[in-house]
């Protein structure tokens, strides 16, 4: 198993998008990138604590590869949207890869440039290193299948 970490604005409807993927193991939302400890979802709202709302990814490399959860990340999201994903804006909705090791890293940046290739926008995707994740407070986990609902896309 192999663990992705992904920010792609508010983490319900990517991690339903992660957890519906074949070769994925299990998803869980929560907050990285930032320097508060064990913060809550109040704190990362301020935009004070650093974080970003993200989705941990436990998938099998032998059923999905690396390059394909990129794909569906970009898929899944605006990465032309600095610090926004419509109407949702602060630093805690970012478009960021979390890379585990040396080999995400280069996987994430070839990614990134063939993005900037396509896209008549600039993207604003970070590619930072994974930092501790916290999970978010039960009442995110799977948040839209909880309330029977398929998607909050806008």
């Amino acid at each position: 198993m192999a663990t992705a970490t992904f920010a792609a604005g508010c983490f319900w409807q990517p991690e339903v998008i992660f957890r519906d993927t074949d070769g994925v193991i299990e998803t869980r939302v929560g907050y990285t990138g930032g320097d508060t400890e064990n913060p809550s979802y109040e704190q990362v709202c301020t935009g004070r604590t650093g974080h970003a709302e993200a989705i941990e990814v436990t998938y099998d490399p032998a059923k999905i590869s690396y390059e394909q959860l990129l794909d569906i990340f970009w898929e899944c999201h605006d990465p032309t949207q600095k610090n926004r994903q419509g109407p949702d804006v602060g630093t805690q909705y970012r478009s960021a890869i979390f890379v585990h090791d040396a080999e995400q890293r280069e996987t994430a940046e070839r990614s990134l440039e063939e993005q900037r290739r396509r896209r008549r926008a600039t993207v604003q995707t970070e590619i930072q290193p994974a930092q501790i994740f916290w999970p978010a407070e039960e009442y995110h986990q799977q948040y839209l299948q909880k309330r029977g609902l398929a998607t909050c896309k806008i």
